[in-house]
């Protein structure tokens, strides 16, 4: 999404459709071509070429796929595909895939290729004519892969072979079916946005429409259009950035018919609802409410020790008291939320997908909610939710603020939940918190937060045996929380940190950091 541009309405109308294979990287292709200005999106290998002409897509890109095209079983897209007339463009598998299918010769290579491979450009074509592809250093792909192509389809040409004497890409103008070995879509392939801006706007003749501008015109339009000259809307905040800007794009389009019910659970960071509840009531024209559930939540949680049961008790909970709320203000039909992509991809609600954690605005809700959900964000990276809220003029402090998960910190208490290990977890947080502001790293990273781990130690306080708990500190950095690595932080402002956790709470026996990348693990602990 490009953070500036001319205004356009229906900007969605202009789509690439990445179909995946089961790839690493296809949400990364699908990143990138949004930063290029053009909306996508992912649909399965498996669509129906029927499906995908209802889409009115101005090109499709196939993905990368752990399979070979030549087993039996391996995925296929509709053959038809390749005859509509919309440019196509395979990578890694997809040109494999695509070569197949159209009589070429695809087989196990005598050679494998990984990583930073250089490559020679060896015929003219639409996607190397870049002046960056003057340079060598540029020419210069991310390979992962074992089978190759020995034959390109007929009528293709080969535009690109690696330094290994590989088919690096090949290509049919007429047709305008394209295929790349390489990953353009890494940061590893210097070329990489290159190529793909060349095949989106002089391939596909994209405009490049998909901005922050257009975005929440059409989406205002869509609600105001939705939801009539009449109904009302409830929005639930959780003081998160993705339901704060929700929150705005209801106020811009409804105005006072837009209801804002603020659940504090009482698990946010220390101070957090006081502050999202100033900048709510002063900021937004509709009615804003704020229910203080603390106990409530505490008390169904107590004695909970599993992250999956604590995910599904606070979603219902946080469901069932804004739906009281909402219900005793007469007749509204429909509830907004600020579901966001990576959550319904780890809610293993996209292609398949395995559950990684459940989130309450995705999975958890009850059957009988009785609301019909508005989620404006529901394909949109988070970082492209932070450029709308730009847009709409949310305080940077707002748009800064590093992702929270909706259950809060009962997924960072490991083990039971309790007012006092809340209280502890808190403060733990807050001086982390305040260091890293103190430091000036805040801006560096995507999520930096404490954890209390459940472990007692043994340890000494004013010559005392002291028995107390041990508190994790994690740091990351991500663009977009699907994968994640952990910050190397400065030694002395990581012992500044364990002194002042220790020194401040009386029942904090040992700080540890948390050195875990995303994968193999998840970037909170629960």
């Amino acid at each position: 999404m490009k953070e500036q541009g001319k205004p356009h309405a229906g900007a969605h109308r202009e789509k690439i459709i990445i179909l995946d294979f089961g790839g690493q990287y296809s949400m990364l292709i699908a990143r990138r071509i949004r930063e290029l200005g053009v909306y996508c999106e992912l649909l399965p290998y498996n669509t129906r070429l029927e499906e995908l002409l209802e889409q009115k897509p101005v090109g499709i890109i196939l993905s990368g796929s752990p399979a070979s095209v030549y087993r039996e079983g391996a995925p296929q897209s509709d053959p038809g595909l390749f005859e509509s007339g919309i440019p196509v463009l395979g990578i890694c598998y997809g040109m494999q895939l695509l070569t197949r299918q159209l009589g070429g010769k695809v087989v196990r290579g005598s050679r494998s290729e990984f990583g930073r491979t250089p490559f020679t450009v060896v015929e003219p074509n639409p996607l190397f004519t870049g002046g960056i592809f003057g340079d060598p250093a540029a020419c210069c792909g991310w390979m992962s892969h074992q089978d190759e192509v020995l034959e390109p389809p007929p009528g293709f040409k080969v535009l690109a072979r690696s330094e290994n004497g590989t088919l690096a890409a090949i290509g049919d103008d007429s047709r305008k079916l394209y295929g790349l070995q390489f990953h353009p879509e890494v940061v590893h392939t210097p070329g990489g946005s290159e190529v793909l801006q060349r095949y989106l706007y002089d391939v596909c003749g994209c405009s490049g429409s998909w901005t922050p501008r257009s975005f929440i015109e059409e989406e205002v339009a869509d609600i105001r259009a939705r939801v009539g000259e009449t109904e009302r809307v409830v929005c639930a905040l959780s003081g998160g950035v993705d339901s704060s800007v929700v929150a705005f794009l209801l106020d811009r389009a409804l105005a006072d018919r837009a209801v804002f019910i603020f659940v504090d659970h009482g698990l946010l960071r220390l101070g957090e609802a006081e502050q999202v509840t100033e900048l709510y009531s002063r900021r937004l024209r509709g009615q804003f409410i704020h229910i203080n559930a603390r106990d409530r939540f505490l008390k169904k949680l107590e004695g909970v020790i599993d992250p999956e049961e604590k995910r599904q008790i606070i979603g219902h909970e946080f469901i069932d008291v804004f739906k009281e709320e909402a219900l005793s203000m007469g007749d509204i039909a429909y509830l907004a939320q600020g579901t966001i992509y990576p959550d319904v991809i780890e809610s293993g609600s996209v292609n398949g997908a395995a559950v990684i954690k459940s989130h309450h605005n995705v999975g958890g809700l009850p059957e009988e909610l009785g609301f019909e959900l508005i989620e404006p964000l529901r394909e949109l990276f988070k970082d492209e939710v932070r450029l709308v809220g730009a847009e709409l003029g949310l305080p940077e402090g707002m748009i800064k603020r590093q992702p929270f998960p909706g259950p809060g910190l009962a997924v960072r208490i490991i083990g039971d939940i309790t007012a006092e290990k809340l209280r502890l977890l808190q403060q733990a947080d807050a001086i982390f918190r305040e260091e890293i502001d103190k430091a000036g790293l805040k801006d560096e990273l995507w999520q930096y937060f404490a954890v209390l781990t459940g472990i007692n130690v043994v340890g000494v306080k004013g010559d005392d045996r002291h028995y107390g708990p041990v508190i994790a500190i994690r740091a990351v950095t991500s663009e977009d929380a699907m994968t994640a690595d952990w910050a190397r932080l400065p030694l002395e402002l990581l012992e500044k940190i364990s002194a002042r956790i220790t020194g401040e709470i009386p029942e904090a026996a040992r700080v540890v950091y948390d050195i875990t990348s995303k994968p193999p693990g998840t970037i909170e602990w629960e």
